[in-house]
């Protein structure tokens, strides 16, 4: 394995509220099929963040409390974050953490100045979401699959999911989608849970990096007969 894909687990011990970090080991399984080595570093509120060799950031789910802290934190390094952004560098937000990177954040009642990298705003909503959904996205033709658990919503013209069925609630669309950063409130884990979006990010990711890269395909039909069983269960 000569290749080597660099991802920076970040706040790994504040915002892995629903077991996110199962994201990360979907897309080291998926890599090392592939013969690229993967180099996870994690990073928390005490630790320095270089942004240099990293290839892909991820960060998970956490309480309103804890996102307050990795917020105050990840402030010091908005700069690096947009260059990063803009360099076509990945980063993979789930849950609420991808709220940390718009205008304006809906915590504990209380309206919060986020990062403001991106031009939306989360907005509280009267009725909380807690239920799994189905929605369609513009990555990839298959339907994707996930939990949500939050009372906030945003509105913006990039979404990265557009909701096809999920009860108790009335957004029109979910998330955020710019260049290589993806935003959204599904969790689930994502990834692990829908094999079509893991396949689609994961060869985006190396073909970032690896432009010649011949890539092959990843076995992934015990995920893909899960990701079916419960769509035929849940919603047929």
């Amino acid at each position: 394995m000569n290749n080597k894909i660099n991802i920076l687990h970040l706040y790994y011990d504040l915002m892995n509220l629903y077991g996110e970090s199962g994201n990360i080991k979907a897309i080291e399984y998926y890599l090392t099929q592939q013969n690229i080595k993967t180099n996870i570093i994690q990073r928390s509120i005490n630790d320095n963040i270089e942004l240099g060799n990293i290839d892909l950031i991820y960060i998970g789910c956490a309480t309103e409390t804890n996102q307050l802290i990795a917020l105050n934190h990840l402030k010091q390094y908005k700069e690096e974050i947009k260059d990063y952004i803009e360099n076509n560098k990945f980063i993979i937000a789930t849950g609420n953490s991808f709220e940390l990177f718009g205008k304006t954040i809906h915590n504990n009642d209380k309206k919060i100045e986020g990062l403001n990298i991106f031009n939306y705003e989360t907005i509280k909503t009267d009725q909380r979401v807690v239920n799994e959904g189905l929605f369609k996205t513009s990555l990839i033709k298959e339907n994707i699959i996930g939990f949500q658990n939050h009372n906030n919503k945003i509105e913006t013209d990039n979404p990265i999911l557009l909701p096809v069925k999920i009860k108790g609630t009335s957004i029109k669309c979910d998330g955020y989608n710019y260049k290589n950063f993806y935003g959204t409130y599904t969790i689930g884990p994502l990834l692990v849970r829908n094999p079509k979006l893991l396949t689609y990010l994961s060869n985006k990711l190396i073909k970032e990096k690896y432009k010649d890269k011949k890539l092959k395909k990843v076995d992934l039909k015990l995920d893909e007969l899960a990701y079916k069983e419960f769509i035929n269960n849940y919603y047929k």
